[in-house]
């Protein structure tokens, strides 16, 4: 029985609200895992924040009901060994495009002889050695998200999404219509289609499906379309929008 909560939610099938956080202030964090919300993602990929400021974002987190994913920078081994040694535990992976990246990406969140992830005997993970059960446990607890973002990651979702430890495919609708020579412009009805079909196939493969979806109106769209996990909103985003609501407003 795992306790991470995305994985419970996404197994009993449950509509799983995001946010995605870029700011990189662990007050924000704070402020959005006591607000309902099902999970948060704190993005490595596209903001400033470093591997250091990661433990003060899962600690801001911790007793709230959410599970707080990372997406990490790159694909790459030894970022992700010192994520899962600080306590991350759900991870997203930008641009996989093939089963054999995403057996690659899971085999470094894998303990020999499942993996290469390195051991350490006194990490924040582990409770700085004081979780004897940790070793035996942890795969339960661990989730791994991986991203399609092209038409060719797309047509290779029923191989990517078979991998073992693959647990749920999440479909990043910006760079997929770049690639598509739409950029700029999720909204395209290309696009709509290609995600679509890459619902489908996701589900097909029987993974959740996850999407960017900002807003009340298309967060609720994807999911009537299959999706099972959404990401409604960014801090970023949030802010932004509100101001200039507000000061629009008040000069009215």
């Amino acid at each position: 029985m795992t306790e991470n909560r995305l994985k419970q939610g996404l197994a009993q099938g449950r509509r799983m609200a995001g946010f995605w956080l870029s700011l990189d202030t662990p007050a924000i964090t704070e402020m959005a895992a006591h607000s309902g919300i099902d999970w948060l993602l704190v993005d490595m990929e596209h903001s400033p924040t470093p591997l250091s400021g990661i433990g003060d974002h899962l600690r801001a987190a911790a007793g709230a009901p959410v599970e707080t994913l990372v997406r990490v920078p790159q694909a790459e081994p030894v970022m992700v060994k010192r994520l899962l040694d600080l306590g991350a535990r759900s991870l997203m992976f930008p641009m996989i495009e093939s089963a054999e990246q995403a057996r690659q990406v899971v085999g470094w969140t894998r303990y020999p002889p499942h993996g290469i992830r390195g051991i350490s005997a006194t990490t924040r993970a582990n409770n700085y050695g004081r979780d004897a059960e940790y070793l035996r446990r942890h795969v339960a607890d661990l989730c791994v998200i991986v991203q399609v973002e092209t038409p060719a990651a797309v047509a290779a979702i029923p191989q990517i999404a078979a991998v073992e430890g693959v647990d749920a495919v999440f479909v990043g609708p910006g760079d997929l219509a770049a690639a598509m020579g739409h950029l700029g412009n999720p909204a395209a009805p290309e696009v709509q289609a290609l995600i679509d079909r890459a619902q489908a196939a996701i589900a097909a493969a029987g993974k959740p499906a996850g999407i960017l979806g900002y807003g009340a109106e298309p967060a609720r769209g994807y999911f009537d379309r299959g999706f099972g996990f959404v990401a409604i909103a960014g801090d970023n985003w949030l802010l932004a929008r509100q101001m200039d609501a507000l000061i629009a407003a008040v000069k009215a």
